[in-house]
């Protein structure tokens, strides 16, 4: 596996690699893997012939009170595993060489980011939507693989490539989750092992508004309530929001008649954690 830290040296890389007739993938991560990124690296090397995983733990998508210094980090591990999967270069790039001094450029969605996650996290996608734009001009990807747990995050790069007519495929792939449910992160890291069993309420609750919407439920508000109400049954969660929107603008809906998604953020302790599901059709 082929370790570039320099955007220009990535650039020439990728622009040899298309003249010589090779398709790439990109799967970005901030490191810290699990079994979730691994699955989008094989799908990437199963579609390319040049498979690019990047490592950047973004500062500009971190709050002011977020765990960008925290934030759990093992470059060793995380190339062990990405030699598993036969990753052919790992784009790493220091922070200084993505932000040089006097950067005052920003790519911003603006409505599709404005609330969900984006109402406690101010200038968290701004900084998601730069990034990817950054890493597109600099890896030339011809896909680009994004996990739906992610889910209001896979909207907005959506959006940005349809609005800036990127040439890139963006592939999503299903939320990879531990045997008992909890969707993997690398923020479980963080949780004890009480706060890892009260963790589970979020999937249970995803399943018990999927299990409603099974019987003939179709009140948004009803669904997004079966779910609140299962999170609520378990001590230690601190709900942020619990609702049912439309899957692919995530605009608010009164009735599910199209596929919409349930998405869910919560604490449990000091860990942020989110989770969805999609009603009625694939993400």
């Amino acid at each position: 596996m082929k370790i570039i830290e320099s955007p220009a040296e990535m650039q020439r890389f990728s622009e040899s690699a298309r003249l010589a007739g090779g398709r790439i993938a990109l799967v970005p991560t901030m490191g810290y893997l699990h079994e979730g990124h691994l699955s989008l690296m094989r799908e990437g090397r199963r579609r390319a012939s040049v498979l690019v995983a990047s490592l950047f733990v973004n500062p500009t998508q971190f709050g002011p009170r977020e765990d960008l210094d925290s934030y759990p980090r093992d470059m060793e591990r995380d190339c062990r595993l990405m030699e598993t999967v036969a990753v052919d270069v790992l784009f790493a790039p220091q922070a200084s060489a993505m932000y040089p001094p006097g950067a005052q450029t920003w790519v911003e969605v603006t409505e599709l980011t404005r609330d969900l996650c984006g109402a406690s996290r101010p200038g968290h996608f701004r900084g998601v939507t730069t990034v990817v734009a950054k890493l597109f001009n600099i890896v030339k990807p011809h896909y680009a693989l994004f996990g739906a747990k992610d889910y209001q995050q896979l909207c907005a790069v959506r959006q940005m490539v349809r609005d800036l007519n990127f040439d890139v495929e963006i592939v999503p792939m299903p939320t990879v989750r531990e045997e008992d449910g909890l969707a993997m992160s690398s923020r479980n890291s963080y949780l004890s092992a009480a706060e890892r069993t009260a963790a589970l309420s979020l999937s249970r609750a995803l399943q018990a508004a999927c299990k409603a919407f099974a019987h003939g439920e179709r009140g948004a508000g009803r669904l997004a309530q079966i779910a609140r109400l299962e999170l609520e049954r378990m001590g230690g969660v601190a709900v942020e929001y619990v609702e049912v929107r439309d899957a692919v603008d995530l605009r608010e809906i009164a009735t599910v008649q199209a596929p919409a998604v349930v998405a869910i953020a919560a604490r449990v302790g000091r860990t942020r954690l989110i989770d969805n599901m999609v009603l009625g059709g694939a993400e």
